[in-house]
């Protein structure tokens, strides 16, 4: 049970007009927004963040993978089970989105993302800057690397909230081996 209860676009008050038109483009609003709709500003403030890295270089395919591996290293169910259904519809197969959630890619240069993506929440942002040369020999851009800074970032938020609010699954359940923690 969370532990923060949702509001629905009836109850909202200043956010309703948000969770209006969240509804209308998803055709659902998911817990996570519903949740973060107590406060319009972290509401608002997460769609900006999340609206302006969906004009990044970064390609959206390669932005669910970052986010499945953090989810995974995080034992984020929730995020894991958004992350791995958008994942799908930015074309990462099921196979490719279970691997992501263990930090591990097909492709090479996404490896060399995803491992970098797992020491950044490892080490808490305390990474050896020889690993920012890993990147670049993997064919990443500076761009790039700022994109995945920012993607790591946002993901761990979204994660550290679900673990704080409990927030209720609303999408098809994948699980990260995280289970509860006793009280």
């Amino acid at each position: 049970m969370s532990h923060i209860n949702p509001l629905t676009i009836e109850t909202a008050g200043d956010a309703a007009e948000t969770l209006g038109a969240i509804k209308q483009k998803l055709g659902v609003v998911p817990n996570i927004f519903a949740t973060f709709a107590h406060s319009p500003a972290v509401l608002n403030a997460y769609l900006g963040f999340s609206d302006a890295l969906g004009s990044a270089r970064l390609t959206a395919d390669v932005r669910e993978q970052i986010a499945l591996t953090v989810a995974g290293e995080n034992k984020c169910d929730y995020c894991a089970s958004a992350h791995t259904m958008m994942a799908k519809g930015a074309g990462v197969s099921a196979d490719e989105a279970a691997r992501n959630l263990q930090g591990q890619a097909s492709d090479p240069r996404t490896q060399a993302i995803l491992r970098f993506s797992r020491l950044v929440v490892e080490e808490r942002g305390l990474v050896d800057p020889q690993e920012l040369q890993t990147l670049r020999n993997a064919g990443v851009s500076e761009q790039e690397i700022v994109e995945i800074i920012a993607t790591i970032s946002i993901n761990i938020f979204t994660n550290y909230f679900n673990h704080i609010v409990d927030t209720e699954i609303d999408f098809p359940r994948i699980e990260t081996g995280a289970g509860r923690r006793a009280a």
